[in-house]
């Protein structure tokens, strides 16, 4: 059992504290030649109009950031929006529909006849 280490002893300094006992600096070697970095920095250009334009005429990190931050959520909104609005012309042409068909069956020959004025007043536009 010679190939183990020597065990590592501990001793409880007086305010009740443990700490090494053996306190010996390893050696450091110096080495004879220093060693030699070699640094690849690639950097992607900006995929973004705002980065372009940010980076280009030196405005900022902050324009950059705005732009990166922003521009996604502006476009998010944009197209919550859009959502709405085509849900909003769905439903209005659905109830037109509807109202029409109301107006035809219910009205008898007045219903027709306004039915019918409504579609030559489309028509003609």
């Amino acid at each position: 059992m010679n190939n183990l280490p020597e065990p590592v002893r501990v001793v409880q300094l007086p305010d009740g504290t443990y700490t090494y006992a053996d306190h010996r600096p390893t050696s450091i070697q110096p080495n004879a030649v220093p060693h030699v970095v070699h640094q690849h920095i690639h950097q992607a250009p900006p995929d973004r109009t705002v980065q372009r334009i940010a980076l280009g005429s030196g405005i900022g990190a902050g324009t950059v950031a705005a732009g990166v931050y922003f521009g996604p959520l502006l476009v998010g909104a944009l197209t919550a929006i859009a959502a709405n609005l085509a849900l909003l012309a769905f439903l209005a042409a659905v109830l037109a529909w509807g109202v029409v068909s109301v107006v035809k069956s219910v009205g008898g020959t007045d219903g027709k006849a306004a039915a019918k004025t409504l579609a030559k007043t489309r028509k003609r536009r």
